[in-house]
């Protein structure tokens, strides 16, 4: 048992990230499961949909995600599954924007900052003190 403060925040930490972890790697198994038994493309979407979830929790790297579903659609397309195509949004025609009125203002140069130039030594030179 740690003993530390943040050891023990640590340890807390890592139980829940790991109960995350694998909820979501056995929401991907479920998913695929039933995909393999029966493909269709609503179950590949969601296969393929599970992945990205995945990645973007940081639990796969991206190319491996890749990789995995490209099997998925392999599977789908020797099963001869067709991907159903994405609903498209509604085409909603946006309000043209009102111009703005062009306003004169002063312009607003900034001047460049001066840049500040290395002090230059002092000479010292000894003059020979007279005895």
């Amino acid at each position: 048992m740690p003993i530390i403060k943040s050891a023990k925040k640590a340890a807390r930490q890592t139980v829940k990230r790991t109960a995350k972890n694998t909820a979501i790697k056995k929401n991907i198994k479920t998913a695929l499961k039933s995909f393999k038994k029966s493909p269709t493309a609503a179950k590949a979407s969601k296969v393929q949909s599970e992945y990205d979830k995945a990645v973007k929790k940081g639990l796969l790297k991206k190319n491996t995600a890749s990789r995995r579903k490209a099997s998925v659609a392999k599977i789908a397309k020797a099963a001869s599954v067709k991907p159903t195509a994405r609903a498209k949004k509604s085409t909603v025609t946006k309000k043209p924007v009102a111009k703005k009125p062009v306003t004169t203002k002063k312009s607003t140069t900034k001047k460049p900052i001066a840049t500040k130039k290395p002090a230059a030594k002092a000479k010292t030179t000894k003059t020979p003190t007279k005895k």
